[in-house]
């Protein structure tokens, strides 16, 4: 039986770096291994799997060599390359020093690339490149072969081309290369996609677009507006965010993977690399707040082209181009990063009815126009067309902002966010920018806030529920002093944060989203448990220093930060018993918060040295 040359397993969701084009992103793990990339599309169908299977799933390996049989070594150090996307990763090895540079330049007329550079620091070390290329999310092994000195492989549609002046040679259906690296030596690979039917990409220059990625990146930071205490964590979310919008629509995916799992060896693994209305419209918050408008002028129109002719049927999420069409079907033949199955594609969600979207959405146009982004009269038309919806529907049960598989129930989120979008399309009119029936909408935001007040609130022991007639908790009720529906001295607000602390906290002071059921289906109708859900403990710092504790605040911001990996990235949860990263990575609906609340902070004054 043959002796495969390299053994690679996949890593610790946080031992991953991100790098991208703002049309696809790839992720590096610590050992210097490329264990997913969608091409030529965030949602496209993977060529490297492997973090949701194993090696025969496709990877692409650069570092020192090592004996056959044993795991790679992991980098001893790695970084961005300052405020930008270029990922420098070191090892220290017996033999000397080398440096992995890997990016993907931004694309503009060119086929979309993965550039890896190595350079050699000290000494003298033997590297090898591994490439495992597998279409079809790790199912279709493709035809490799040489076309004028250049290796390609093709499957169908689909075309990778290998560009080095290493030698390269196969063995076991993967592409190997190996070479030594001496001090100030550099051996560039790429790899470019094309569509099969078209003939070659031109080969890149590595170097060039290696200092025009750097500089594409330097100038889009300056552009930051926010240089509080928080600067760094500020801006590698900012650069994060930016690398999950889809250059050519605006759409912004919630994050660049699929079915990394909210438990270990759970099935709570879902496809996020799709544009949610609420995490988009939270994120254009943020960018607006540091200086942005680009971004969220873009994503607006990708708003305005999405929901176009059918507004009334808001869905909660959309293709990055504006697709409706996201049926969920399960990889069967990947075994799921790290036994977590099912692996799916698609989201079954995109058709629930969650009403707190049309708050969200309200709210982020109305933030747009307070913040100066040129009037848009479809945009009015849309806000008003959206409440028009809202006056027959506000009153129905939903699905709610968590995306429940379970009954639709009255969640209290949901007819809060319903208040904001009446409120906010209130304040538009009555700014003369649109014209409405202001006085029938005053009468229905009083009858929301009334409902809520009445039906979502448990006297006894002075909190807001999850739902009506519920006793349980859930987090996003922390958004109502966020959102404006009472102010943050009000004594139902503070008692539904102590209550949160109390009841959804866990031993480290980080908070759930809700009370999960263990192995029987709950609220959310599924098995299993979670993590702690990132986004609802920045909301509680923001809420803390709402109420006048702001050095609590500041110490859970603090904590918070610490959770980052080494790169300052954020999945979509963290796992406290396990102490480890979960979910989706990195994750737009972590990093956003992060800013939000840094934001607060710095305004407030409280934060530390």
């Amino acid at each position: 039986m043959a002796v495969r040359l390299e053994m690679h397993v996949s890593g610790r969701i946080e031992d991953y770096a991100l790098i991208g084009d703002m049309q696809t992103a790839a992720l590096v793990c610590r050992d210097g291994a490329v264990d997913w990339l969608c091409l030529p599309r965030f949602d496209s169908h993977a060529v490297f799997a492997s973090i949701l299977g194993t090696e025969d799933h496709g990877f692409w390996r650069i570092g020192p060599a090592f004996p056959a049989g044993a795991e790679a070594p992991r980098a001893t150090r790695r970084r961005y390359r300052g405020d930008s996307l270029v990922l420098e990763s070191e090892w220290d090895t017996p033999r000397g020093n080398v440096r992995v540079i890997d990016f993907m330049p931004p694309r503009e007329d060119h086929a979309p690339q993965l550039i890896r550079i190595v350079e050699g620091v000290s000494g003298r070390v033997p590297m090898r490149s591994t490439l495992r290329m597998r279409f079809s999310y790790g199912r279709v092994v493709p035809w490799v072969h040489k076309v004028d000195g250049r290796t390609v492989a093709v499957a169908g549609p689909d075309s990778v081309w290998l560009d080095t002046d290493a030698q390269t040679y196969g063995k076991d259906l993967t592409t190997y290369s190996d070479f030594t690296v001496g001090p100030g030596d550099r051996v560039a690979f790429s790899i470019s996609w094309q569509p099969s039917h078209r003939g070659a990409p031109e080969a890149p220059d590595a170097e060039a677009a290696l200092d025009s990625t750097a500089e594409f990146w330097r100038e889009w930071v300056d552009q930051c507006t926010y240089h509080g205490p928080y600067r760094e964590a500020v801006v590698r979310s900012l650069i994060t965010l930016k690398a999950l919008t889809y250059a050519p629509t605006g759409g912004i995916v919630a994050a660049p993977t699929t079915s990394l799992p909210e438990e270990i060896g759970g099935v709570r693994n879902w496809d996020y690399r799709y544009t949610w209305l609420r995490d988009a419209a939270i994120t254009l918050s943020s960018l607006l707040r540091t200086g942005y408008r680009e971004e969220a002028r873009a994503w607006r129109e990708w708003l305005l082209r999405a929901v176009a002719g059918d507004p009334e049927n808001l869905q909660i999420m959309y293709g990055i181009a504006g697709e409706r069409e996201l049926g969920e079907t399960e990889l069967d033949w990947l075994p799921g990063y790290e036994g977590s199955r099912p692996v799916r594609v698609g989201n079954g969600a995109a058709g629930q009815l969650q009403l707190d979207v049309y708050g969200e959405v309200t709210e982020a146009l109305h933030l747009g126009h307070m913040t100066g982004l040129a009037r848009s009269d479809y945009a009015s038309l849309l806000q008003l067309k959206l409440i028009r919806y809202l006056e027959t529907h506000w009153s129905e049960p939903d699905e709610g902002i968590w995306e429940v598989r379970g009954p639709r129930r009255h969640f209290v989120h949901s007819k809060v966010m319903a208040w904001v979008a009446v409120d906010r399309t209130i304040k538009l009119i009555e700014s003369g920018d649109a014209d409405g029936p202001l006085d029938r909408w005053r009468e229905l935001r009083d009858e929301i806030h009334q409902d809520v007040c009445e039906k979502g609130y448990d006297k006894e022991r002075n909190t807001f529920t999850q739902s009506y007639g519920s006793k349980e908790l859930d987090a996003s009720l922390l958004l109502i002093p966020q959102m404006g529906f009472l102010p943050p001295d009000d004594k139902r607000v503070i008692g539904t944060i102590e209550a949160i602390q109390r009841e959804l906290s866990t031993p480290d002071g980080f908070i759930l989203r809700y009370p999960t059921a263990g192995e029987e289906a709950g609220v959310d109708g599924l098995e299993g448990d979670e993590g702690a859900f990132l986004a609802c403990s920045f909301w509680m710092a923001d809420d803390l220093a709402m109420i006048g504790r702001v050095d609590e605040a500041r110490r859970l911001f603090e904590r918070l930060l610490a959770l980052r990996n080494d790169l300052g990235l954020l999945a979509e949860e963290w796992d406290p018993r396990l102490q480890r990263q979960v979910g989706n990575f990195p994750q737009a609906f972590s990093h956003v918060p992060l800013i939000d609340t840094a934001l607060r902070l710095t305004a407030s004054g409280a934060y530390g040295g």
